[in-house]
Order: structure tokens, then sequence, then C-alpha cells
């Protein structure tokens, strides 16, 4: 069983910038892809950023140049570093984890991973 524990959500101006992380549990956390997905209102959750046990990262178009997803295994946590922020970022962000040991496939869509936290808020005001 894996436990995900996001924090450091809140109220941002646009331009600004927030950190976000996630605590996880588990055992094996160095050898779990990790993303973070957000969803808006009204809208479906979508992907933002994920980190794959090798080091490799994924961005979608929109946060490239602006987000950056990090990890620190010790800690058995996951970061993303959101600069230059847009009201359109404005959503809950979930972490999420696939906890399969070393897996290798595609990490862009919400079934690759099997555990979720609870979400945290992020709001840019214009």
């Amino acid at each position: 069983q894996v436990q995900l524990v996001e924090s450091g959500g809140g109220l941002v101006q646009a331009g600004g910038s927030l950190k976000l992380s996630c605590a996880a549990s588990g055992r094996t956390f160095s050898r779990y892809n990790i993303a973070w997905f957000r969803q808006a209102p009204g809208k479906e959750r979508e992907f933002v950023a994920a980190l794959r046990w090798t080091g490799v990262t994924y961005y979608t178009d929109s946060v490239k140049g602006r987000f950056t997803i990090s990890r620190d295994n010790v800690k058995s946590t996951v970061y993303l570093q959101m600069n230059s922020l847009k009201p359109e970022d404005t959503a809950v962000y979930y972490c999420a984890a696939d906890s399969r040991p070393g897996s290798s496939g595609s990490l862009y869509n919400r079934g690759a991973y099997d555990y979720w936290g609870q979400g945290t808020q992020v709001t840019v005001s214009s």
C-alpha cells in the first residue's frame, strides 16, 4: 500500500511561483514512476509532468520551460516547481505513483498509475 500526501498549494498572482511536494510511503520509492496531474473545474484530469525512476522527465507542452519535476529518494518526496504561473494553471494538482518497480510503460495516461494523492489547490489570480 502506498500513501501520497500533497502540500504546497495556495493562492498566487500571475507570474509568481509555487513549489508542490508529495510525500510518499513505500519501500521501493526509488523505483516508482511519479507524476503530477491537474484538474480544473468542469474539466477532465490532465497530465502535467512525470519523472521515471531512471530520471527521465516528461512535460505537457503548456508547462515546458516553466515547471520542473524532481524527487528526493532519501525523503521519498517528489516536487513540482512551478514558475511564471498563469491563471490557466489554476486547478487541483494531484500526485500519482506507478508502484510497479522498474515499470517502463507510457506515463502520460491516468491508467499508468495505481496510487493517487488527495490533491492540493493551486489558484493563480490575474
